[in-house]
């Protein structure tokens, strides 16, 4: 085997690791803006609540 077949064999054996490593971001990044977002919601959503409440109560908020 020639350095250059040698290489071409490495190259292409990094290949399939590599696209799961990518796949694996690409999942643990979508995963973690979702629950971001619903976080987010749930603050928001936790805000107007204790507002209504607050002025329910007559008190300031």
């Amino acid at each position: 085997m020639t350095p250059g077949e040698i290489a071409l064999d490495v190259g292409i054996s990094l290949i399939p690791p590599a696209l799961v490593g990518l796949i694996f971001y690409v999942v643990m990044r979508s995963i973690l803006r979702a629950d971001k977002g619903e976080r987010d919601t749930y603050a928001r959503i936790e805000a107007e609540e204790r507002a209504k409440r607050a002025n329910a109560l007559g008190e300031q908020p």
